[in-house]
């Protein structure tokens, strides 16, 4: 299933608003990041909201019609670097992707501590 970029663009940016948002920010925050990448190909830098999970300095994130993304691919095999902004900041990790039987995609982040302060 492939998706118009324009409708992709303007649906990502309304998922951005909503979490810059002064009245819902907080709530859909809890549930919705910014991952920001380099493109495995052309080097360019890229920065897509997602929704995911936490647990500690572990973030999970399922990808949505996988087949018809392309951004989880820069992070298969041995993975590569991410920063993702959560709290307030971004922060770096590393994050590797993996396609189950089912055609399913996880990619997961382990993050990087903070340096000590």
């Amino acid at each position: 299933m492939e998706l118009p970029k324009g409708t992709v663009r303007r649906v990502n940016a309304c998922v951005l608003r909503l979490r810059d948002s002064p009245r819902l920010g907080r709530v859909v925050r809890r549930r919705l990041t910014v991952v920001t990448y380099t493109g495995r190909r052309s080097g360019k830098t890229f920065s897509t909201p997602v929704a995911y999970r936490r647990s500690g300095d572990t973030v999970t994130i399922g990808v949505q019609l996988p087949d018809a993304k392309a951004w989880w691919r820069n992070f298969l095999g041995a993975g590569g670097p991410i920063l993702l902004h959560l709290d307030g900041e971004d922060r770096p990790g590393h994050a590797v992707s993996r396609r189950d039987d089912k055609g399913r995609v996880t990619v997961t982040v382990t993050l990087e501590h903070p340096p000590a302060r």
